[in-house]
């Protein structure tokens, strides 16, 4: 396990891992995890990375403040690796020749929480937590859920009542034990802290638990392997990245940034979040010139980032200012066009994960984004997760009797 030191991202103090868990003692804001950059660069080379046979993202283990969790055999060993594809057909329609777009589905709970789960539990074992608690709407808790249930870890999910009911089912097969609280995601998420401080469970809440960050930092890592560093464009590359929390944006920062303070990557790729209109805390603050974030009251289909108060703001508007990204909020009804968009070329998206396309087109729209600059899409989690979007975004089939001119009838329209 490489060494490492916590640093507060608001006030800079820095701590040693057995002086603190979660956050800063001293404001309360969210840590960041310094690896020793300096002993890194002076005896890992790329190549390392590049010849690890392991295809997840357990190939970072040289750069991940962990051990190895064990795990063989179980899919917890499948987390990350995943397909960053060229999308040729997409490219065409969007006129946007040089696009790809990073897959989450493959995961093996269908989204990009998978990665920081993973992490989460491998310092869970190594600290040998009796349990793992976390707040999530779906993704987060499923990613718990089924990682714990890999590795044989009780985990307790809070989960707001609103919870899509797919996803509550996900978590229950997985044997978690599963409550409901009537209330928001932020009920859930202080409940869970609650219940950690009363009962000395671990905390995997994300923007609170600095090791969630660890985890979705190795999406960049991989961007950075499977393209950054093979594709070479005199155009800034750009990451359209939903966000909610602001914990995946600030993940991604993190570990582009890592690689920059290694030596690996020369400029750090910009970042352009994206959030719903009736969820846009982290939006507002940034066009606002805030470092603050207030709540907002959200709404919107798109589960997966309906945040009131973004638990890691401050660090996803940093995310968005030092790489000369933007934020970029749209409507529901965007958010379904781009589902409809994507699936008719193969990829079948939660809302969530089709803002990334939305916010592409509102950005080429406004002429944020020219034709020719290179762009990735983050796609964060199958559509299976949220059938109940996938069927408000699709038409009705028709009905007919079983005889082919009925059939002929229809296909003539």
């Amino acid at each position: 396990m490489v060494d490492f030191v916590f640093r507060c991202a608001y006030c800079g103090k820095t701590f040693t891992p057995s002086q603190v868990t979660y956050t800063c003692p001293e404001d309360g804001h969210n840590l960041d995890v310094l690896l020793d950059y300096e002993t890194l660069r002076r005896n890992l080379h790329p190549a390392h990375i590049w010849n690890a046979g392991e295809p997840s993202l357990w190939r970072y283990l040289l750069l991940l403040p962990v051990t190895d969790p064990g795990g063989q055999g179980t899919p917890l060993r499948r987390v990350g690796w995943t397909p960053l594809e060229e999308a040729p057909r997409l490219r065409e329609v969007l006129d946007q020749p040089f696009l790809w777009l990073k897959d989450e589905s493959p995961n093996p709970t269908a989204s990009f929480k998978d990665r920081a789960s993973a992490v989460v539990l491998a310092q869970a074992r190594e600290m040998g937590a009796r349990v793992v608690v976390t707040a999530s709407t779906g993704n987060a808790g499923a990613a718990l859920a089924g990682l714990a249930a890999a590795l044989g870890q009780r985990a307790v999910i809070l989960a707001p009542r609103s919870a899509p009911r797919p996803k509550v089912a996900q978590l229950l097969l997985y044997g978690a034990q599963v409550v409901l609280v009537d209330g928001t995601y932020d009920d859930a998420y202080d409940l869970s802290i609650q219940a950690a401080q009363a009962w000395g469970w671990y905390c995997r809440n994300t923007g609170y638990n600095p090791f969630t960050t660890e985890g979705k930092k190795t999406a960049a890592f991989e961007i950075w392997e499977q393209l950054l560093r093979r594709v070479r464009t005199s155009r800034p590359w750009t990451v359209f990245v939903p966000v909610g929390d602001g914990n995946i944006i600030s993940g991604l920062y993190k570990g582009f940034w890592d690689l920059h303070q290694l030596g690996w990557l020369e400029r750090l790729p910009r970042l352009f979040g994206v959030q719903a209109e009736g969820s846009a805390a982290v939006a507002r603050a940034f066009h606002a010139g805030r470092e603050d974030v207030e709540p907002v009251r959200a709404h919107t289909l798109a589960d997966s980032i309906a945040v009131d108060l973004p638990r890691d703001g401050f660090r996803a508007l940093r995310a968005v200012r030092e790489t000369g990204g933007t934020y970029i909020t749209v409507s529901d009804d965007d958010i379904l066009d781009a589902m409809r968009l994507l699936g008719r070329f193969g990829w079948f998206v939660e809302p969530a994960a089709a803002a990334a396309l939305a916010g592409l087109r509102q950005a080429r729209a406004r002429n944020l984004i020219a034709p020719e600059d290179p762009v990735v899409l983050l796609l964060t989690g199958s559509g299976l997760k949220d059938p109940e979007a996938a069927l408000r975004a699709s038409p009705p089939a028709p009905v007919i009797e079983p005889r082919l001119e009925a059939l002929e009838r229809v296909l003539a329209r």
